[in-house]
């Protein structure tokens, strides 16, 4: 009786509070890289491969810690992205409310999975092998059972402390922090075409997933971190993979250049709108439009602050996210400042020009040649140097 108990205080290891701390944070960070280097960025996304075994301990921790399924864990996020914040995004705090999305994202990923046509139509190219199709997949539950007797084993009761926050800890920060806050809360670089943000500048604690409008601005790319203030640690594990041979890097954001004195729109000027549309958008906004309203409100007297930060964000989208009521206000606010209105018509159209692609390149080159001899045309000082601006936009490699 005495070694039973001894067994159940301490377990085999017998280990103080600070080892029991150091392997829960270790054991949930490699769930984290699990996730975000294996299931999210290489599976998904197609941005990095890794070495056959190194994938596979991937695989194989991400059903032993939390019981998901690669092609059930791939299919969501692409349907997330394919249809994200309308009644079909799998978990958009739009629809869902942000409560239900932090608080009960696992709940909204069991519904999900349960939608065999998505699974299957968006969950293609995912590990079909033996050990997928008779483990894995067949026995979910099986994982998680075998990290509880581990735990258990090697800690005694409190191993059953340890399962049951491990078994909380990644469904609220993937399923509830990520896909709740970062649609609801945070900063954007980019003007995307979703509510998706950037929780924080250092991607760290949950893995690099922090960075999220990123992301959705080139979900492709391998590393999330864009700006040279931001820190992704996924990123930084690939690099260690990558000098190691356990990794090749496939796709990375590449960066937005800008060539002097082109007098018109060309093919790389094309390229670059395309890459980087989400980029131009918000260059447009902080180059033309806020200044605009920061002059314009000036000289009404009553200065910037007298209009609610909500709608000033919002002429960055054209109020797409606003409920019709503070649309309306951002229409009678526009209607008020002929130069604010003119601006903000050269932003749609734009915004048209980019997203018109049955026309073709050839197309697309002449709409966007006569935005840029109008805007110029306007005499608005901001618009013409973000048209000359515009005209140089050129594709440069992304610096790692």
């Amino acid at each position: 009786m005495n070694t039973i108990l001894d067994f159940l205080n301490g377990g085999l290891t017998h280990a103080g509070w600070l080892g029991k701390l150091i392997y829960f944070f270790v054991v949930t960070q490699l769930t984290i890289f699990a996730v975000t280097l294996y299931l999210h960025r290489s599976q998904t996304h197609r941005g990095v491969d890794f070495h056959p075994v190194l994938a596979h301990w991937f695989r194989f921790w991400s059903w032993m810690s939390t019981g998901m399924i690669t092609k059930e864990w791939v299919a969501i996020h692409r349907k997330h992205h394919a249809k994200c914040e309308t009644d079909e995004d799998p978990h958009s705090p739009k629809f869902f409310g942000i409560n239900t999305v932090l608080w009960k994202g696992v709940d909204l990923y069991r519904v999900a999975s349960t939608d065999t046509t998505a699974i299957e139509k968006y969950g293609l190219g995912t590990p079909n092998d033996w050990i997928e199709r008779h483990v894995y997949s067949r026995s979910a539950y099986a994982g998680p059972t075998l990290m509880f007797v581990t735990n258990i084993l090697l800690f005694g009761i409190w191993g059953v402390a340890i399962s049951a926050l491990q078994m909380i800890w990644i469904p609220f920060w993937a399923a509830g922090v990520v896909n709740g806050i970062g649609h609801w809360w945070g900063y954007r670089n980019f003007e995307t075409a979703d509510m998706a943000t950037n929780l924080t500048p250092w991607g760290f604690f949950i893995g690099g997933e922090e960075l999220h409008n990123n992301h959705h601005a080139f979900p492709s790319s391998a590393k999330f971190a864009l700006r040279r203030f931001e820190f992704d640690i996924g990123w930084a594990a690939i690099r260690l993979f990558e000098m190691l041979g356990l990794a090749k890097v496939l796709r990375v954001a590449p960066s937005l250049d800008v060539r002097p004195n082109v007098q018109l729109p060309d093919a790389e000027t094309l390229k670059a709108l395309l890459s980087h549309k989400f980029e131009v958008m918000t260059d447009y906004f902080r180059g033309v439009i806020a200044p605009t309203l920061r002059e314009e409100a000036t000289n009404a007297g009553n200065g910037i602050a007298a209009i609610p930060r909500r709608l000033r964000r919002a002429l960055g989208n054209g109020g797409r996210w606003l409920d019709n009521a503070s649309r309306e206000r951002m229409a009678a606010l526009v209607e008020h400042r002929p130069t604010l209105r003119t601006v903000c018509d050269f932003r749609a159209r734009l915004a048209t020009v980019l997203e018109r692609n049955s026309g073709g390149a050839e197309a697309m080159l002449h709409s966007l040649t006569e935005w840029c001899r109008e805007a110029e045309a306007t005499g608005i000082h901001a618009l013409a140097e973000f048209s000359a601006r515009l005209r140089g936009y050129a594709l440069s490699p992304a610096r790692a």
